[in-house]
């Protein structure tokens, strides 16, 4: 029953943010508050602790393996979730989904006064849920760790922090030889202009290129591109267009195929509700997103295939470019105010901003009036960019507004778990880059599907990464990986 609240409560928020019109904004926060109290009192219902502890208690599932990982996960959600009143659920449904109204309405005006109230009343509200998981008396970075089990469990700002600064230390002395370098990159390449209309059929092919089962899922528009889960069957997400961006929107639409391609390859039908139809972290989700994006999306062999489809479809529009332009402009290190339209390089910049600043907003050492003039320092810092307007600053992204502090790092932890897994992944397959060159993208999709998506919950995110990889997570293979490939596309 709580399985089945939840996914009503998904397809209530893929429709806030695709189709829903703005003056349902008020209801469907009723229609989420609900939906998100009826499935906490089912997941902390005394019964089902009862029923926990009985099957805990019996010898004969002892040896029943898959039992025993939904048991063990099953309790960790009845332990949470029993730390969390019913009221402050639907209280933090309701705020978010307000919020994220009012972020909309902000980030078009690039007004973060508008959106400071509601950003205010987020990090209330979470503090207070960390504060139910972790103890009323709990303070500092504590209080984060207890939010971030949500998104990575098991991970700590501790870890986080000793795997991000062996990788800004060496990635910022790359970003800073890039800029020496005085390389440019032809960028003509991203700005060609191709009609809404063949955009949209043309991610739509490549989703389904890639694996993408178009019978079980869709591909829709959102102001920020986003997966969502609704259930088996069918797994939605959305991308975003401009007329002179095609190459970013197919980045952008490899990223959320990487999500659904995921859950799609998680064995839900006959585990609806168990753990083991569940992924395991937002870390691991990542680093299968950004794998599609980035490691295959990035690619020369990925463009080897991909422009000749592109001049067959879009009408001859790329026609002038070779595949190496196409790779070497989406592979470029020009540091951006945007996240999600930035290199592979200074993207995990932007991350480890917003793990600091979010951390310091709920411990409360940042103001949340403070968030502007601390981000727009901090990207003039680390990017040399001067942050003019809030929608290209501190507003760009919807996370906050949804209440997901916490979940930040789980990108750039996703960046690491996929370079170890892409080099596991080219040992197994040598011949990996000409099968995407010709267009073969099963193989891979075989491999994620096998090695890391069927097993839902079973392992834990860093035990996965370890037993797959051999390798404990490091920064090791993701700088690596940026620098073979990044160095001879800069000059340096």
């Amino acid at each position: 029953e709580a399985a089945v609240l939840d996914s009503i409560r998904a397809l209530l928020s893929w429709d806030q943010e695709t189709i829903m019109p703005p003056a349902g904004a008020d209801l469907r926060s009723d229609h989420l508050a609900t939906m998100s109290s009826l499935a906490h009192e089912r997941l902390t219902d005394p019964r089902l602790g009862d029923l926990l502890a009985a099957c805990e208690a019996d010898a004969s599932l002892k040896g029943d393996a898959d039992a025993q990982v939904n048991l063990r996960e099953v309790r960790r959600d009845y332990d949470r979730a029993t730390k969390i009143p019913t009221r402050l659920v639907a209280e933090m449904a309701r705020t978010f989904s307000k919020s994220m109204e009012a972020w909309k309405d902000a980030r078009a005006k690039s007004d973060f006064k508008h959106f400071e109230p509601w950003l205010q009343k987020v990090v209330d509200l979470s503090r207070e849920k960390a504060q139910c998981y972790a103890g009323s008396s709990t303070k500092g970075t504590a209080l984060y760790d207890a939010l971030m089990d949500d998104f990575e469990p098991g991970m700590t700002s501790e870890k986080v922090s000793s795997l991000f600064r062996p990788l800004r230390e060496r990635l910022v002395p790359l970003i800073d030889a890039i800029r020496a370098s005085g390389k440019t990159i032809d960028e003509k390449p991203l700005r060609v202009k191709v009609p809404l209309a063949l955009q949209r059929e043309f991610n739509t092919f490549v989703a389904a290129s890639v694996g993408f089962d178009l019978s079980g899922g869709r591909l829709d528009v959102s102001t920020h591109p986003f997966s969502e889960t609704v259930g088996p069957g069918d797994i939605r997400m959305t991308t975003r267009y401009r007329d002179d961006g095609i190459p970013e929107a197919l980045l952008t639409t490899l990223h959320e195929s990487g999500h659904s391609l995921y859950e799609q390859g998680i064995p839900k039908r006959d585990r609806f509700g168990q753990p083991l139809a569940h992924h395991i972290s937002l870390g691991i989700h990542e680093s299968q997103s950004r794998m599609w994006e980035n490691f295959v999306g990035r690619s020369r062999a990925f463009w080897a295939w991909c422009l000749p489809e592109m001049n067959k479809r879009l009408g001859g529009a790329f026609a002038p470019f070779k595949p190496e332009d196409l790779f070497r402009a989406v592979s470029a290190v020009k540091p951006h105010f945007i996240r999600v339209e930035s290199d592979e390089c200074t993207y995990n910049l932007h991350i480890m901003l917003r793990f600091d600043i979010e951390r310091a907003m709920l411990t409360g050492d940042l103001a949340v009036k403070d968030v502007p003039g601390v981000w727009n320092e901090r990207v003039k810092k680390d990017l040399g960019l001067e942050v003019k307007e809030d929608r290209l600053g501190c507003l760009q992204d919807v996370h906050w507004s949804m209440g997901a502090i916490g979940y930040f790092p789980t990108y750039s932890l996703g960046n690491l778990y996929c370079a170890q897994f892409w080099e596991t992944i080219n040992k197994d397959i040598p011949d990996l880059d000409a099968k995407i060159a010709k267009g073969e993208f099963g193989p891979l999709l075989d491999w994620t599907t096998n090695h890391i998506h069927a097993h839902g919950r079973r392992y834990s995110a860093m035990d996965l990464c370890e037993r797959v990889t051999g390798k404990p997570l490091s920064h090791e293979a993701l700088c690596n990986y940026l620098e073979r490939k990044l160095k001879p596309v800069d000059g340096i």
